[in-house]
């Protein structure tokens, strides 16, 4: 199974914010389409950092009451991983283990198509492990 696939079934639909936005209205904007988190995009569409409700979190500890007025840009993690349509679902789930993330926006080239979330993965994996499970049984059915 790859990130295509994951895709296919979960929609390719991104919702992203600009960086110059109010955590404020960031914060908002998560809540209203119940959602974790979202890319950092500019007026071209190029991404430019990924934010998360971790980084919120975060942003509280370092601005206390001035959060709700600073910009996304400052909040934001800016070294944004990602995957492409052909990694595996096994090349995924290392990445985001390994790099303890829970969102991982997908390109296609230099285009934002998608974002998979462990939720995703996880999901799919064991989607993956019932239907082996199954053809497992049906074997030894079939084997008497």
């Amino acid at each position: 199974m790859s990130v295509a696939d994951i895709l296919k079934t979960k929609g390719s639909a991104v919702k992203t914010v600009r960086p110059n936005e109010p955590a404020q209205i960031f914060a908002q904007r998560l809540r209203a389409e119940r959602i974790g988190a979202m890319v950092v995009t500019n007026d071209e569409g190029a991404i430019e950092g990924i934010i998360s409700e971790r980084d919120l979190a975060y942003g509280l500890a370092s601005y206390g009451s001035r959060l709700p007025n600073v910009p996304v840009s400052e909040l934001m993690t800016k070294a944004v991983i990602t995957c492409t349509l052909k990694h595996s679902l096994g090349e995924v789930i290392k990445v985001m283990t390994q790099r303890r993330i829970r969102h991982l926006p997908v390109k296609d080239g230099q285009q934002l198509v998608g974002i998979i979330t462990i939720g995703d993965v996880l999901k799919h994996r064991l989607d993956e492990m019932q239907f082996e499970a199954n053809v497992l049984r049906d074997y030894a059915i079939a084997r008497g």
